[in-house]
């Protein structure tokens, strides 16, 4: 058998090349596809865990019993004994304004109640000694002209007997004597039973308005000297020494410290979440370091606008108050909605929902597998999985190239 050529072995070598790169084309192509075909996704798994759901807003501290000291009346602050800051005990003096307008009104007024109770006291008495004195003269001048018309009458009496006087004469002595009667009656019946109840009515009616009056009065003198009615801290003070203050002006405020809440705007749609007594975290921006605790006392009963919000107005307590938290100072409160321990949570990414319902991907052999789930709490992270799961099993989160999964598609895990 003949060699074969240069020429045929030249064209052989390049067959069999030509061979190889098909065959690494194809391979190339087939890899590519079945690679493809394999979408990478992030995946987590059901684990059991602690659960906490929570609800933030704004707020703003409020105390419980607080104090604000105004001017009674326009005048001058003749001193100013504390500062911002100060602790002052129970009836302290903290502010003295000039109260010699207030003692003069006190004085008026309590003359015109030792008036009132004279005036009352003398109606009482059947008037005063003076119209006493003039009524006993009355009386007496009415005793003397009744007597003497009783002699009168006897008088006519037997003359009229006697055919020396008519019985005309006789009936205007008798009227004349009825009349001076009853005159004498209205006179004794005035000295023993006093004025009339109208009168008495009246005058007690003033005695009271005159007690009020001096009772204000005696109240404005007293806001003149400003006391703390309780122990806590002085946080407003409003006024300085020499001060001219026009009537109404705020002195100070105080508060007991130890003692404060604060009123939390809850979005609408948020409301309904809110219970009495669950947990609330309170920071403050200015301790951002510190955190206090208290729970919810009063949930909303109305809707209000605040700035461009529709929100319920909430109380929350401050439990541990240390007197660092200052009145009318905005805080962020977070209130804790579920504590959850040991059950089954996926991250939230995890969790799809369709018309159907909830629902999850797992993974089998390489291939997404719907599962519907029951859901419970949730949060921005977790979910609880009340059914449908169990610990361990792997889900699907989110596709690495942002694509939608869909049930049956063959993933692999990204790296």
């Amino acid at each position: 058998m003949a060699a074969p050529s240069p020429q045929e072995a030249s064209q052989k070598k390049r067959k069999i090349w030509l061979l190889i790169a098909l065959a690494l084309l194809v391979a190339t192509i087939l890899l590519h596809h079945f690679t493809r075909s394999a979408t990478s996704v992030r995946m987590g798994t059901a684990q059991m865990g602690h659960l906490i759901t929570t609800l933030p807003t704004n707020g703003v501290v409020q105390p419980v019993h607080n104090f604000a000291a105004y001017s009674p009346l326009p005048g001058t602050v003749k001193a100013v004994y504390v500062h911002e800051g100060e602790k002052v005990a129970q009836g302290q003096l903290l502010i003295a304004l000039d109260d010699s307008e207030a003692r003069s009104q006190v004085a008026a007024a309590l003359a015109a109640v030792r008036g009132a109770q004279a005036q009352l006291q003398a109606l009482r008495q059947g008037g005063t000694r003076h119209e006493q004195i003039a009524l006993m003269g009355d009386i007496d001048k009415a005793k003397a002209a009744r007597n003497q018309q009783a002699v009168t009458l006897a008088t006519l009496e037997k003359l009229h007997r006697q055919g020396a006087a008519s019985s005309s004469e006789v009936d205007a002595a008798r009227s004349s004597l009825a009349a001076q009667d009853a005159a004498l009656k209205v006179l004794e019946q005035q000295q023993t039973q006093g004025f009339s109840s109208i009168d008495l009515e009246h005058a007690t009616a003033n005695l009271e308005n005159a007690q009020a009056a001096y009772a204000s009065a005696l109240d404005t003198l007293r806001k003149e000297n400003v006391r703390a009615p309780f122990a806590g801290t002085v946080y407003s003070v409003s006024a300085r020494t020499s001060d001219f203050v026009p009537g109404g002006s705020q002195l100070l405020q105080m508060a007991d410290l130890k003692q404060i809440q604060v009123e939390a705007y809850f979005d609408e749609p948020e409301i309904g979440k809110l219970a009495v007594g669950e947990p609330v975290t309170i920071v403050w921006a200015a301790l951002p370091n510190r955190v206090w605790h208290g729970h919810v006392i009063r949930t909303p009963s109305t809707i209000i606008t605040y700035g461009t919000r529709n929100v319920g107005e909430a109380l929350v307590s401050v439990d541990d108050a240390d007197e660092t938290l200052l009145p009318n100072t905005n805080v962020t409160i977070t209130v804790v909605l579920k504590d959850l321990k040991n059950v089954l949570l996926v991250p939230r990414e995890a969790l799809r929902i369709d018309d159907s319902g909830d629902y999850v991907f797992g993974v089998d052999d390489g291939h997404l597998k719907r599962i519907p789930v029951t859901i419970g709490a949730l949060n921005l992270m977790k979910v609880q999985i009340v059914s449908g799961l169990h610990p361990g099993d792997t889900l699907a989160l989110s596709a690495v190239d942002g694509s939608t999964l869909y049930n049956g598609q063959a993933v692999s895990r990204a790296e």
